[in-house]
């Protein structure tokens, strides 16, 4: 049965170091928030995602973002979305610096080198807070870390295996408890590091109602401010994910965290509402 044209819903398609989101006008929405997000990011059945952005266009001209993640669950903030829906703006409105409300506080976006699809972007992305922490798990043990708030919350633990596994379990599967913990009631994103050097660190991603994940800009920032904070590193720091590198700047503790990495469109197009 042919569908009418009128129920397609038009969004686009883009990726930060591999994190892809789809990204769709707020009016598209209709409180439908969750229910869109958990249909459009299936994999397997749909076009795919790990979260959605919805741009919402204020009468001033601002943008406001919200974030909806796989699972349906609403988030703060993307870092990685905030720079795909800026990428979006680069390449259909010519807008080479905008500043975007997000439930996480306000981000600002800026261009640095264009050629679309690609651009890099640079990102301020708040000051981070860093409070070390232990944890205890049921069948783990204690699990020390440090909580880190970048307008979202993550845990962040230091890794000195190969793997990035920690504690007798992959870091998969540690990184499910974790964010998962009634200890967090609200969930939280949960990285594992790996400092390189004082310049350079690695990480793996567990993402909170997404999962394992490429790449997170929040994340890098989250194990950037870790790093710093506790293990004495350079603020000015590469920080590795499976999905490719970031750069994050961090002049002072009392500063505002500047990240740096590439965003790609990868396509636009309709799919049928619900």
């Amino acid at each position: 049965m042919r569908q009418n044209k009128s129920k397609m819903i038009p969004f686009v398609k883009a990726h930060a170091c591999g994190n892809d989101f789809l990204i769709l006008e707020e009016t598209v929405a209709q409180r439908r928030h969750a229910e869109i997000a958990r249909r459009l990011c299936a994999r397997n059945t749909n076009v795919g995602a790990d979260g959605i952005e919805f741009v919402e266009r204020k009468e001033d001209g601002s943008f406001f973002l919200r974030l909806f993640n796989a699972d349906g669950s609403e988030a703060e903030l993307s870092g990685n979305g905030t720079r795909c829906v800026a990428a979006w703006l680069a390449k259909s409105e010519k807008l080479n610096d905008v500043v975007f409300g997000t439930h996480g506080g306000q981000r600002t976006c800026h261009v640095v080198e264009g050629n679309d699809p690609f651009y890099l972007i640079e990102s301020e992305m708040g000051v981070p807070r860093v409070m070390p922490r232990s944890i205890e798990l049921p069948g783990v043990g204690v699990v020390a870390g440090a909580m880190v708030n970048v307008g979202n919350p993550h845990f962040v633990l230091f890794v000195d295996t190969e793997d990035f596994s920690a504690y007798g379990h992959s870091w998969q599967q540690l990184g499910g408890m974790i964010s998962t913990s009634p200890l967090f009631p609200h969930g939280t994103n949960v990285e594992f590091v790996q400092v390189h050097s004082p310049s350079e660190i690695a990480f793996r991603i567990y993402e909170r109602g997404c999962g394992p994940t490429t790449s997170s800009g929040t994340g890098t920032c989250a194990s950037s401010a870790a790093s710093i904070a506790l293990r004495d590193t350079s603020r000015e720091l590469t920080a590795i994910a499976e999905g490719g590198a970031q750069r994050t700047v961090w002049a002072a503790n009392d500063a505002v965290m500047r990240l740096t990495g590439p965003a790609e469109i990868i396509c636009t197009g309709e799919v049928f509402a619900l």
